[in-house]
C-alpha cells in the first residue's frame, strides 16, 4: 500500500498518510499535501526547516502540523518534498522539512494549498499501521 494519496471532495482535496507508527503517517500526510502541488520527488533538498507544534489530541496536531508547513511554505516561497517527524507527549510535533525554494518552472505548481481543515479529519490506528488524513483547501 502506498504510503501516501489524495481522495474526493466535493470541493476541496483529501490528503491521507500511513505509516507503522504515527509520526510516520504525519510524514506522508505532509508529502500527500505536497503532491497536490508538485510531484514532491522533484523537491531538492537544499535547506531543512524545523516546525514544532503542540496540540490537545492528535487530529489537532495533525491540521497545525500540515498549516506550519502550508505556512513556511508561503511565507519563504519554499515548496518542501521531505518531512522527518518526531512526535512527543502532550502531544507535540519536532519536525524537519527539506526543501528548497519555489521555482514556477521546474516545480510547475498545480495549485496553492490555502489551508488543512477538520473536514474528514482521523488520526488513528489502522489494520498494522496508523492513518492521518484531512481535507485541505485548495
Amino acid at each position: 500500500m502506498a504510503p501516501w494519496e489524495h481522495f474526493s471532495h466535493d470541493a476541496d482535496i483529501g490528503v491521507r498518510g500511513r505509516g507503522a507508527s504515527p509520526a510516520e503517517a504525519f510524514a506522508a500526510a505532509a508529502r500527500a499535501m505536497i503532491a497536490v502541488i508538485c510531484d514532491p520527488a522533484i523537491v531538492r533538498p537544499e535547506v531543512a526547516v524545523e516546525i514544532t507544534c503542540e496540540a490537545p489530541d492528535l487530529e489537532l496536531l495533525l491540521v497545525d502540523w500540515l498549516n506550519a508547513v502550508i505556512y513556511e511554505m508561503a511565507a519563504e516561497g519554499r515548496i518542501f518534498g521531505d518531512f522527518e517527524v518526531t512526535l512527543g507527549e502532550g502531544p507535540s510535533l519536532h519536525a524537519i522539512a527539506r526543501g528548497e525554494a519555489l521555482d514556477p518552472v521546474r516545480h510547475a505548481p498545480t495549485v496553492e494549498v490555502k489551508g488543512a481543515t477538520y473536514t474528514g479529519l482521523r488520526v488513528a490506528r489502522e489494520g498494522a499501521g496508523w492513518v492521518a488524513e484531512c481535507v485541505v483547501d485548495v
